[in-house]
């Protein structure tokens, strides 16, 4: 079957490899629809990162690059593994992508699994990956998404992205929020913090995504900061007061530095974004404002949650898709376009069966 391998930094190869196989207790997935995600991108300019280098296999998958990538997956079950009795062959299905240690408790009762020693994602440190026609997952990490269509379906990743956080903001309805970056991560935390009752306001460079904002509905205000001053305009719409919850979806370090100055004191804000390299933070600021830094990254038991969101027409995904392409496009359709031209593209999302 074909396949997107992680060789290295700048080095990804569209090759031939065996179908997964299926192991009990585990659940096979033909892939309709996979996502480009801003942590490939990282991988392919900056990486390796997630992805284990060449000769140093990841100490929970045992694998090292080449890596089948993609993590942002949803498709439908083709096998099920022996033991599998609560699914069907034939349901739709998406991934919560998640490589643990077998003896970590993955169960409600453990808020913290996402956090647990050497953590990796599926697609990024092994075990196969969206970029492909097929994968086998451990059933824990299996989620029926219904009538949802596929493709749509391919952002329930990133968009519990969003909803892990919301939840680790504190964040309440009625709240004033803003959000630096209107990329997948930014769109999709905006379309949850609009279904949970906050006012919204996105800062974004790209008139196609502040449009994306405004057309979708997730955002109230839309700022263009290479026209307007960010922390004045927030100011004006909270009488003085400033944001509430502010939450950093860029890895820019002039977008961390608005929020500072944007954010009330004793304000909140939450790094959502992927950092390729060292970030500085204005400390004083953050004293003297008794500013709350807090970091999130996945999601933990927010898949169903995120899940039943779209199911209840809370959020609506569809409007975020901006093209569809094949494997062999991967990287003159994908990830060049959202690497040197990303004003014209929201989420790429790769059919494997083109």
């Amino acid at each position: 079957m074909k396949a997107a391998l992680y060789y290295g930094r700048g080095d990804i190869r569209i090759e031939d490899i065996p179908e997964p196989v299926i192991s009990p207790g585990e659940v096979g997935v033909e892939i309709a629809y996979c996502g480009i995600c801003g942590t490939d991108l990282h991988e392919y300019l900056d990486g390796p990162i997630f992805c284990p280098a060449a000769g140093h296999p990841h100490p929970i998958s045992g694998e090292a690059s080449p890596i089948t990538l993609g993590h942002e997956m949803a498709g439908v079950i083709y096998a099920l593994g022996q033991g599998v009795t609560d699914l069907n062959v034939g349901d739709r299905v998406v991934v919560e992508p998640y490589i643990v240690a077998d003896d970590v408790d993955t169960s409600e009762r453990n808020p913290a699994y996402h956090l647990s020693k050497d953590m990796n994602f599926i697609g990024l440190a092994g075990r196969g990956g969206g970029l492909s026609e097929k994968i086998s997952v451990k059933r824990r990490w299996v989620h029926p998404v219904g009538d949802i269509p596929l493709d749509e379906a391919a952002l329930i990743e990133p968009l519990s992205v969003g909803y892990h956080a919301y939840e680790r903001s504190g964040a309440r309805a009625g709240d004033f929020a803003l959000i630096t970056g209107a990329g997948p991560i930014g769109l999709l935390t905006a379309a949850v913090l609009k279904a949970e009752g906050l006012h919204v306001a996105v800062s974004e460079t790209s008139e196609l995504r502040r449009r994306k904002a405004v057309e979708t509905g997730v955002a109230d205000h839309v700022i263009d900061p290479a026209a307007q001053d960010v922390a004045a305009e927030v100011e004006r719409l909270t009488d003085g007061r400033g944001a509430d919850v502010s939450f950093e979806c860029t890895s820019v370090q002039g977008a961390l530095d608005t929020l500072f100055d944007a954010t009330r004191p004793q304000g909140v804000i939450v790094v959502v974004s992927i950092w390729g390299k060292p970030a500085s933070i204005e400390m004083q600021k953050l004293v003297l404002k008794e500013i709350d830094l807090r970091g999130t990254i996945a999601y933990v038991n927010n898949h169903p949650a995120t899940i039943k969101l779209v199911q209840d027409g809370k959020v609506d995904l569809k409007p975020f898709i901006t093209a569809k392409i094949s494997l062999e496009e991967l990287i003159s359709q994908g990830f060049d376009t959202l690497i040197h031209h990303n004003d014209t593209a929201v989420k790429i999302l790769v059919d494997p069966t083109l």
